[in-house]
């Protein structure tokens, strides 16, 4: 089966950027835990292409996330040389690429949510469905940070890399506050195209009418 033009657009950018990032990894636990949604998820897209593909916006924002991934896992969050030169940049006090990475965390389920709130017809109603996609994205976002503390409870120091706490005492609080803010943010900005593009796969999945006798 050939997969729609977004996925397979997906596929051609995520797989070399896939291959880069494992190749003289800096660690290769941290690489793990950072790639394993990717890892997951590439045959998961795969498997649901045909019965249930995705807009071409939640592809596209897929596909930025798990580039991020990738590269947070080859050199570890806190080493980016992307968020150095951020850090640099804007005079801060650490290297935000994490907090990026949240941002991410808390934009990709909320449309994820959203889009099947609204194809599966799963949540009636443009209000119910916007604040319940952010309460997904939210929850998503507590339950990573409770993946982070079992994590740490399991590994040690060894996972330092995979916290990327860089000595914050509010990093947990400020990761979720960040995912929750991208969330709010992304749902209205991109209503109008996202539920345009909902519309034309909804409108491609049903079953053409018998010919007329």
């Amino acid at each position: 089966m050939t997969p729609p033009k977004p996925l397979a657009a997906l596929l051609l950018i995520v797989l070399p950027v896939l291959a880069w990032s494992w190749h003289e990894a800096a660690d290769r636990l941290t690489w793990w835990l950072e790639a394993l949604p990717v890892v997951l998820a590439l045959p998961l897209l795969l498997t649901t292409a045909r019965r249930f593909p995705l807009t071409p916006l939640l592809y596209g924002i897929i596909t930025i996330h798990m580039v991020f991934l990738l590269v947070g896992a080859h050199y570890t969050y806190s080493q980016t040389p992307f968020g150095f030169w951020l850090k640099a940049l804007l005079a801060l006090e650490r290297n935000p690429y994490d907090r990026l990475g949240h941002f991410l965390q808390g934009v990709t389920p909320a449309l994820l949510a959203r889009e099947l709130f609204v194809r599966l017809a799963i949540v009636r109603g443009k209000g119910w469905q916007g604040f319940l996609a952010v309460a997904v994205a939210l929850a998503f976002s507590a339950f990573y940070e409770l993946l982070e503390w079992g994590t740490a409870m399991t590994y040690g120091a060894e996972a330092e890399h995979f916290l990327a706490m860089q000595g914050d005492i509010w990093d947990t609080q400020w990761d979720m506050a960040t995912a929750l803010f991208a969330a709010v943010l992304i749902l209205p900005l991109t209503a109008a195209r996202h539920r345009c593009q909902i519309a034309l796969l909804s409108a491609r999945s049903v079953p053409a009418a018998p010919p007329s006798r």
